[in-house]
């Protein structure tokens, strides 16, 4: 490659990315999620569209395999403990009974009502049953969701990708399909040990963060990404479960309280942004538009079964156990959106070289792209329409933790939203443990040394200094005057946040219980 042809590309990727990043603000505006109009770029840019011509399947997989990793990370980095530990058993069995269902389902469907042979059947019922995390949030980010729901999504989206991997490799290798037990067997095995690196390389890694100042905030990042990135070769590399490590290992990282971690998940964000971006536009590329009109009708037959039948009978069957209320099944049943994990899977069989993989590729793709299309500008609505929306919630404070190692303590970087309940709180009222102070206000582009009667307002930033014994209280009680206000704690009683309107009517229907803040 000459550097003139280098420019020509770079010019490519860069207006790729411009247009992109543009049409994200279109997505939010209309409700689509963003990979629709990724994977129209990369269509347009394709062999029927300007004329580029790309049909290397491996690359795509191989490409589409490093995004899946970012994307996994991030979507770990930002996942909050306190909202994922009560949906773990949830979200453990829809992940692993509920897409046991929703393949068994599919696969029938797709043999008996689209005439595909069993194995391209099992290949295609196990190709669509994980869900999208990224697909799922872009359409929902104006609508938030209560803690334990949103919770059960975003871990079975980081969850179900591991077992549903595991089963398209299987159903894709030459010869016979191994007997149930033993696949079942695999899965277990395969999951114990991705659980186990992951958990492993994750403690390892926060520890070392914790303890081991950088000398550049810059390389926390890095650093947090590639210990990340770790947890999926060394899951890989052991025969186990890369997706389930590194989401695993980010999850651990994004709740350690490290620090930086505000820009920490800046970054990954960043990162998952272009995964997303590339790996979208590869497919579209990949995809031959003329040659879908013979699998239009079976890839909508197979959508409606497993959008109508599948996922809500997954959901039904998987939350059973755990008294879940009808609207959360409601959602849950329609919030199943598929986007770049099904569509990447679906060139396994392309690569192992299943017969009829190619048409295999085109239904996923059809199916992908009218189901989130009538499925993603639905899904807000009927959020709203259940009355599963927080709106009304007092929104968490953001806190960045810098390390001041020569005077052991820290300095804390404190932004005040809209809707907390640290507005119109005295400095003094925040009663700071002792050893802590707020030593600076920036409000309106100003800064200032604030006194103890100065009141807190929205928009605020606040620098906090803590010392290292109780740089963990401070924050503890920071996050609590921003949720219960001025009387958080007051007289030593438990934290309790006020409950908004919405949250008062939850409580009633047991939607929802009283969060207590220590």
């Amino acid at each position: 490659m000459t550097v003139h042809h280098l420019n020509e590309l770079l010019l490519i990727c860069s207006l790729v990315l411009l247009v992109a990043v543009a049409a994200v603000r279109i997505s939010s505006r209309s409700g689509l999620p963003s990979l629709l109009i990724y994977l129209g770029i990369g269509v347009a840019i394709g062999q029927d569209g300007i004329g580029v011509s790309f049909n290397d399947v491996g690359l795509t997989q191989v490409i589409g395999y490093a995004a899946l990793v970012v994307i996994l990370a991030e979507g770990g980095l930002g996942t909050k403990w306190h909202e994922i530990k009560p949906a773990l058993p949830a979200a453990a069995v829809l992940s692993t009974l509920g897409v046991a269902v929703s393949v068994g389902v599919t696969a029938a469907a797709a043999h008996y009502l689209a005439g595909v042979e069993w194995r391209q059947a099992l290949i295609i019922g196990a190709v669509v049953s994980s869900t999208d995390a990224a697909a799922v949030f872009s359409v929902l980010r104006n609508v938030p969701l209560p803690g334990r729901l949103t919770g059960v999504l975003e871990a079975e989206s980081g969850f179900n990708d591991a077992p549903v991997v595991i089963l398209v490799v299987a159903f894709s290798a030459a010869g016979p399909v191994d007997h149930w037990y033993l696949l079942l067997g695999r899965i277990a095995l395969e999951l114990a040990i991705g659980a186990a690196a992951g958990l492993l390389i994750g403690m390892a890694g926060a520890y070392g963060l914790r303890h081991v100042a950088l000398p550049a905030s810059g390389l926390y990042p890095i650093a947090v990404m590639a210990i990340a990135v770790t947890a999926y070769a060394a899951g890989a590399l052991a025969h186990g479960s890369g997706f389930l490590a590194v989401y695993l290992a980010a999850l651990i990282l994004g709740n350690a309280k490290l620090p930086h971690s505000p820009a920490t998940r800046g970054f990954a964000e960043g990162l998952g942004w272009i995964a997303q971006i590339g790996m979208f536009v590869l497919l579209g590329l990949l995809v031959t538009p003329h040659e879908l009109g013979d699998d239009i009708v079976p890839a909508l037959v197979v959508g409606l079964v497993l959008t109508m039948v599948a996922r809500p009978l997954s959901v039904f069957l998987s939350t059973a156990p755990f008294r879940t209320p009808w609207q959360e099944k409601a959602l849950l049943s329609w919030a199943g959106l598929r986007g770049a994990v099904p569509i990447v899977l679906a060139t396994i069989p392309m690569v192992a070289g299943v017969a009829d993989s190619r048409r295999i590729f085109n239904i996923v793709f059809v199916l992908v792209i009218v189901y989130t299309l009538v499925q993603g500008p639905t899904l807000p609505w009927l959020a709203r329409y259940l009355k599963l929306g927080d709106g009304e919630e007092a929104r968490d404070l953001g806190i960045e933790s810098a390390p001041l190692e020569r005077l052991r303590g820290h300095l804390l970087s404190v932004s005040v939203p809209d809707g907390s309940r640290m507005h119109g709180v005295e400095v003094s009222e925040l009663r700071l443990p002792a050893g802590a102070a707020v030593t600076l206000v920036v409000r309106d582009g100003a800064s200032f040394v604030p006194g103890p009667a100065t009141v807190l307002r929205h928009g605020d930033e606040l620098l906090v200094v803590a010392t290292d014994p109780v740089r963990d209280a401070a924050e503890r009680r920071l996050r609590a005057v921003g949720e219960g206000g001025k009387l958080a704690g007051w007289l030593g009683a438990p934290a309790v946040a006020p409950e908004s309107a919405v949250a008062k009517r939850k409580a009633k229907r047991g939607l929802v219980k009283k969060k207590l803040v220590k």
